[in-house]
């Protein structure tokens, strides 16, 4: 299998963009009707996922050390959607088909044995993973809402609880259907540390256009079933570190933050923990009351709000994330976590960089726009 004959000809084919995935898709249904119903009926997002997949296990395929355990994840979270063995090979012809149509000419026997090849590594490290999964947790939890704040017209605030003990790390995500939504998942970070009761907080931002934000934050009610796939996510505390920690959230990127800042609170001795919150108005610090009064009764954490779009008249710091962050001072002797709009992360971890923080000690996490 030659790595970089792989990568050059997926290159060649990713420059069609959409159109591969509507090819692949097209294919896959045409040869197999029978799975057209594990898809949502709109596939914008599923054809986005896919591209994106793709390009991260290709641009991966010659370091197995990487690549392996997204491989495994992809495999056990799959398990939510039906995926079983019998349905890879099938997967596997459609994409060969894909691939064969756009390189055209380019195609060849070489071509076609490295992808086979490649395939077949990413279909058993994937079907090994879910049949591991499938001996100690279901494909996915059923949940009841049990509480719902609407703290803003956009952001809603939502506690369920499983049928069942959900395992996962504060920092983690989990793949969340809505009532009416059925096979759109759409990822939400859970917002607090496990109880002992079991009930998980989500912070829900209202996404235009998007369907399963829409319902969660606008339309839910108290007493509806959510399905939960398996948690995910790597935006997880470094339990071995002696460092102080720096916590930098944009928006609902707070809540798998607010998750790991819980669990530094039930450390015996907690390090110093700087939290910086912000958005765009005041009105948009949804969650501050409640960091403010959690403040107040732990002297190991501050809080800090910011707003970018607005006067704050002296109540809050004034400015982007990153310009806040970098001017408060020295960071090079924290562990850093971030969460939030792609563009807040990148600029804060670029600046912590320049401002010596290692980027091993650098962890983040981005939300897109399709929830």
């Amino acid at each position: 299998m030659d790595a970089q004959r792989l990568k050059d000809s997926f290159g060649q084919v990713a420059r069609q963009g959409d159109a591969v995935a509507l090819f692949f898709y097209a294919d896959l249904f045409v040869r197999n009707p029978h799975l057209r119903d594990m898809f949502p009926v709109g596939m914008s997002a599923q054809r986005d996922r896919l591209l994106a997949a793709l390009g991260r296990i290709v641009s991966h395929v010659d370091d197995l050390p990487a690549l392996v355990p997204f491989l495994q994840q992809l495999g056990r979270d799959h398990r939510k959607f039906g995926i079983v063995a019998e349905h890879y090979p099938q997967v596997g012809a459609s994409l060969l088909a894909t691939l064969r149509y756009f390189l055209g000419e380019d195609w060849n026997d070489d071509l076609a044995e490295d992808w086979n090849s490649a395939y077949s590594l990413v279909a058993k490290v994937m079907n090994d993973a879910a049949d591991d999964d499938s001996l100690v947790w279901p494909a996915w939890w059923n949940a009841q809402v049990i509480g719902i704040e609407r703290r803003r017209f956009d952001i809603t605030v939502l506690r369920a609880v499983p049928d069942r003990p959900l395992p996962y790390r504060p920092g983690q995500s989990v793949a969340v259907e809505a009532p009416g939504r059925l096979r759109q998942w759409r990822y939400y970070s859970m917002a607090n540390a496990p109880r002992s009761d079991q009930t998980i907080d989500f912070h829900v931002r209202l996404i235009d256009g998007g369907p399963v934000s829409t319902v969660l934050a606008r339309n839910v009610q108290v007493g509806d079933r959510l399905r939960l796939g398996a948690p995910v996510g790597s935006l997880t505390l470094d339990a071995d570190s002696p460092r102080d920690v720096l916590l930098v959230a944009g928006s609902t990127g707070l809540a798998p933050l607010k998750a790991i800042m819980e669990e530094i609170g039930q450390r015996p001795v907690p390090p110093r923990v700087r939290l910086y919150f912000g958005a765009r108005t005041a009105d948009a610090l949804y969650d501050l009351e409640d960091l403010r009064k959690r403040a107040a009764e732990s002297p190991w954490l501050t809080v800090t709000a910011a707003v970018s779009d607005e006067d704050p008249g002296g109540a809050f710091e004034h400015g982007l994330l990153p310009d806040v962050v970098a001017r408060a001072g020295n960071w090079s002797g924290h562990d850093a976590y971030l969460c939030g709009p792609p563009d807040m992360v990148e600029q804060t971890a670029d600046r912590l960089l320049r401002l010596g923080v290692p980027g091993g000690r650098i962890r983040f996490e981005t939300f897109g726009g399709d929830r």
